[in-house]
């Protein structure tokens, strides 16, 4: 799992190798509230007319397209036009910004007045929702949902200069040709695919291709810098043996026939790209880009390892070992971007897991780590290896010939057991004779299985020891905690060096001297960094209780400390104990308990220094029965005091890693325990510093608050305001059935910001849409009832502030670009349901921002020996924000490094405005998102992405938690086992 927070945190998904504080607090009382579930309930607080179980929620608002506010305040986003009538009924968006066709736009346009009748208005829904289901397509392109338009530019913060990793591509307007290609028989190699196309163009360029060199994506298309001579045309390619780099086990042919057909697709407009990139245009030329993306990344396909959009050779910087029969290799990360500044090519370092290509014998030594191979495998380990070498590629060399197979499986037996029938099929002969009498090779490890290859009704038999894995093939599982920390050993650089690392890439590729590149398509590479206007946001005064020595802090480079300071709201626990399942000497875990009850006492926090219950160790065998018997007891103690329950179980982790799982399901989602884990070697130490992170921990998750904001926040602290964060966690690589896990969390404290609730909820395998948004359940007897998780928030910040919101800002992580659109009109529909399945006519304008830590954008100090210009670790300073040259021609968004780095070079989190009813202007947008950052209430240091975002994300990998141990890998949406109540009422996930 790649760090968050400083660089600090782990995260095991998406590039996946991948930070946040608490909020300002306004005097007065404030409701302190918990707010429940609200699934099918009224909402308290909100207007009567809230649809009850068994009525319809708010008239056409189930319409499937983001809804302008119908609130005080009407805001529509700028590139949005606002003629069109709206009404409490039908809040329907104007037409530009809907993805619905316009014959059904202009449909829903001519009933969105107050005479609608409601016949026509459920049928308006209908139609609307069956265009726009979860399944449907995406929209096209962007024409169909323009998000919106930059509002101008940031003025706010001290001036600087950054280097960017983006390079200026400079292309002639003229434009380019698109050729559908089909290559029979179909091949799935894109490797072979290429060395068909590159067979085609030597053997025909001249005579039938107009002497131009196409550049090929691979699959089923190519690019001509004009007009090939024919519209259509089909050619026949022999590829030798020796040019065959994939050819099957089976193949005894020398060459093999393929037959080309190429057509005229179509003619890709450089004019409508210049105009877009001038901002004359609106809408983006995907397919001009696209195809300018293939030529430059044409050559180096043909050279390197593609892996998605990076390339990895041994010859672009080394290889190094792993560990477990891995190494890695380095490479590079290219992509072609339309920016402010025209194109551009964004370049970066990266890395990847690759197979060893050694011998598999060798391979099952390391990969079991076992020095002696000449003991049979068990079941456990031959089926593991099974699992990971199904598919590998190997290369048999039986001292004649080396041939190619792809690993089908591996034997049950040892290849010093099995048999084969002859060409009479009466007559067996072993492997092992075979070998030996075909070619003189005495097999030495025999008690290893075999390879099987070929198919299973007759299947080729192949011994480990000769067969070596093919280079190149990338390792695709999750690497173990020893591989992470190699590879980030192995690559990582400070902003120097990597700054340096990615300068020789770029002249390493030379793309000028390019013939394709250069001569053929009039494309030109600059070689040098952009130089980019940047600003330091200054960072927000933060406020403790007023009994500390230090009531405020102004924090410095990112990070401040707790000394002389007391939590802002320090929570109470009366009734807690403490249960250590580590070999930790029984007396020092209860001096560790008790320095922990002292430090939390010391930030302010109400402790009982006496547990509950007699602090107890146990083996790591009992977790169950014991977190059972501490409930039970305590409950018991406490069946005189209604509505009283164990608050807080201190837990002392066992010394072998993969309990914690089981402990925080049992814990939260059949006990009802908080709880807070501790690793024995750190809690054996005393360390204050230690003491004093856990506490920060422990107050949130009994409800208190550790610090807030001393000021106003843009557009929060004005007006009720709720904020929310939303993630959704995949599977990792190989699990092909486990569910995708949503998550949200929502601010419950207004007017500062800092406390978050949060839910989960199991959805479809990889599907990136959070489905649970908002949904309706039909009850027998109480007719439709009305759930989801923002619904289930909205309540419960009702009735922790007594007020609803009047804005909703949306922070929404983990979308890639090109799910923009298909996101951002789903999970709109689905906050607009929500807000009006619990009052007719409230629709509160809403901020939609997707927030992105997996891109390759770096930025860099413009001088690395400018102390002045970096922060200890030779990174950019904390608040660095840049929203010119490389953002987005015309739309909203910006890169901000909010955090201190502490080894490596930072990643600035991206944050594209997807929807914007409240019309933030780039100064209180960026101000906002800066001062979050330095409310997460796990240390005291601002972090790197938008603590809404962050939670959510803990929160959903706190659920992964829950499934694994539960040893769910059904996609069934009931293996995730519901929180309890009283858990769901703190921050359990932090």
């Amino acid at each position: 799992m790649s760090r968050r927070g400083g660089g600090r945190r782990s995260e095991s998904r998406r590039e996946q190798p991948s930070p946040p504080t608490p909020a300002v607090q306004s005097g007065g009382g404030r409701g302190r509230g918990r707010g429940g579930s609200g699934a099918g309930r009224g909402a308290p607080g909100f207007a009567s007319g809230v649809p009850q179980a068994g009525t319809s929620s708010a008239p056409a608002s189930s319409q499937a397209v983001p809804a302008a506010s119908a609130g005080p305040r009407t805001a529509v986003p700028r590139t949005v036009a606002s003629a069109v009538p709206r009404t409490a009924a039908s809040a329907v968006p104007p037409p530009a910004a809907s993805a619905v066709p316009p014959t059904s736009a202009s449909k829903i346009a001519s009933t969105s007045t107050a005479s609608v009748a409601s016949s026509s208005a459920t049928e308006l829904s209908r139609e609307v929702e069956q265009k726009l289901v979860l399944q449907a397509p995406p929209p096209s392109s962007k024409k169909d949902l323009r998000h919106p338009a930059r509002p101008g530019y940031g003025s706010l913060g001290t001036k600087c200069l950054v280097r960017a990793n983006h390079f200026l591509v400079e292309v002639v307007e003229k434009d380019l040709h698109h050729y559908d290609v089909s290559i029979t028989p179909e091949v799935t190699s894109k490797k072979i695919n290429r060395d068909v196309l590159k067979k085609l163009i030597n053997t025909y360029r001249e005579s039938h291709l107009g002497g131009r060199i196409p550049a090929y994506d691979g699959r089923k298309s190519i690019f001509t810098a004009g007009p090939l001579p024919f519209e259509s045309n089909e050619f026949v390619v022999k590829l030798d043996v020796n040019e065959d780099r994939a050819r099957s086990s089976g193949s005894t042919r020398s060459e093999r026939q393929f037959k080309v057909a190429i057509k005229f697709a179509a003619k890709d407009d450089m004019h409508h790209l210049s105009q877009f990139l001038r901002s004359r245009q609106m809408d983006v030329p995907q397919e001009t880009i696209q195809a300018l993306d293939v030529v430059l990344r044409s050559t180096p396909s043909e050279r390197y390892v593609v892996v998605g959009r990076s390339f990895f050779s041994p010859d672009l910087g080394g290889r190094g070992e792993l560990g477990d029969g891995m190494e890695y290799w380095r490479g590079y990360y290219q992509s072609l971007r339309p920016t402010q500044m025209g194109l551009s090519l964004n370049i970066d370092v990266s890395a990847r897991a690759f197979y060893e290509p050694i011998a598999v014998s060798d391979f099952v030594a390391k990969f079991l780590n076992v020095r002696n191979v000449s003991r049979p495998l068990n079941d456990q380990d031959r089926n593991k290896l099974k699992k990971l070498l199904k598919g590998l590629r190997v290369e048999l060399n039986n001292g004649q010939f080396t041939r190619s197979y792809k690993i089908n499986g591996i034997s049950a037996q040892p290849i010093g057991q099995l048999t084969f029938p002859l060409e009479d099929n009466h007559t067996r002969m072993s492997v092992v004779q075979y070998f030996h009498e075909k070619y003189n090779i005495r097999l030495q490890q025999i008690s290893l299985p075999a390879i099987q290859a070929g198919n299973e009704a007759r299947p080729a038999y192949l011994p480990m020891e000769l067969c070596k894995i093919a280079a190149g093939q990338r390792y695709t599982r999750k690497l173990n905690e020893r591989q992470v920390t190699a590879l980030l050993r192995a690559t990582c650089q400070r902003p120097e060096q990597r700054e340096n690392s990615i300068n020789q890439m770029v002249r390493h590729n030379n793309y000028s001297g390019d013939e394709l590149v250069h001569k053929e398509f009039s494309i030109q590479v600059q070689e040098d960094f952009s130089l980019v206007d940047a600003r330091v946001l200054a960072p927000p005064l933060l406020r403790y209780h007023e009994s500390g020595r230090e009531p405020r802090v102004e924090p410095r480079t990112g990070a401040w400390n707790m000394i002389n300071k007391k939590m802002v709201n320090g929570g109470t626990v009366k009734y807690w104990t403490c249960v250590n399942f580590s070999r930790m000497n029984p007396d020092l875990a209860f001096r560790f308990s008790q320095q922990l009850v002292e430090m939390c006492m010391s930030k302010g926090m109400v402790f009982d220094r006496q547990p509950m219950l007699p602090i107890q160790s146990a083996h790591p065998s009992q977790i169950e029965k014991v977190l059972v018997d501490i409930h039970q007891q305590c409950t018991s103690k406490l069946v005189k005091e209604p509505g009283k329950q164990l608050q807080l179980l201190i837990i002392i982790l066992p010394d072998a890693t993969g309990s914690y799982g089981k402990i925080k399901r049992i814990c939260e989602t059949e006990l009802g325990i908080v709880s807070q884990c501790c690793q024995p070697k750190q809690a054996a130490k005393l360390n204050n510093q230690y003491l004093e992170n856990v506490s920060l921990k422990i107050n949130v998750k009994v409800g208190g608050r550790n610090t807030v904001i001393h000021g106003r926040l843009p557009l929060v602290s004005d007006r009720p305001t709720i904020i929310f964060g939303a993630d959704v966690t995949h599977p990792q690589p190989g699990e092909d059935s486990s569910p995708s896990i949503a998550s949200v969390v929502a601010s419950m404290d207004w007017p500062d910001v800092t406390m978050y609730r949060g839910l989960v909820s199991a959805q479809t395998h990889r599907q990136e849409i959070i489905e649970d948004l908002y949904k309706t359940v039909v009850d027998p007897q109480k007719g439709l009832i009305h759930a989801g998780m923002v619904r289930e928030l909205l309540i419960a910040f009702r009735r922790s502030t007594n007020r609803k919101p009047d804005r909703i800002i949306f922070y929404r992580d983990g979308v890639s670009e090109g799910q923009f659109s298909q996101v951002l009109l789903y999970e709109m529909d689905a906050i607009r349901k929500a807000c009006t399945s619990l009052e007719a006519n409230y629709l509160p304008p809403v901020t939609f921002v997707v927030v992105q830590k997996r891109h390759h954008t770096r930025l860099f100090p413009s001088d690395h020996k400018n102390r002045a210009l970096t922060d200890r670790s030779g990174n950019i300073l904390p608040g660095t924000v840049v929203d010119t040259k490389i953002c987005h021609p015309t739309e909203f968004d910006f890169y901000l490094n909010s955090h201190a780095g502490i080894q490596g070079t930072s990643r600035p989190t991206h944050y594209h405005v997807l929807y914007d009813e409240n019309r933030f202007t780039a100064d209180a947008l960026q101000t906002l998102t800066n001062n979050l950052c330095y409310t997460y209430v796990r240390c005291t240091r601002s972090v790197s992405i938008v603590p809404p975002a962050y939670y959510a994300h803990l929160a959903a990998f706190r659920a992964r938690y829950y499934m694994e141990d539960d040893g769910s890998s059904g996609g069934a949406r009931d293996g995730l086992p519901s929180i309890m109540e009283n858990v769901k009422n703190v921050m359990f996930y932090c």
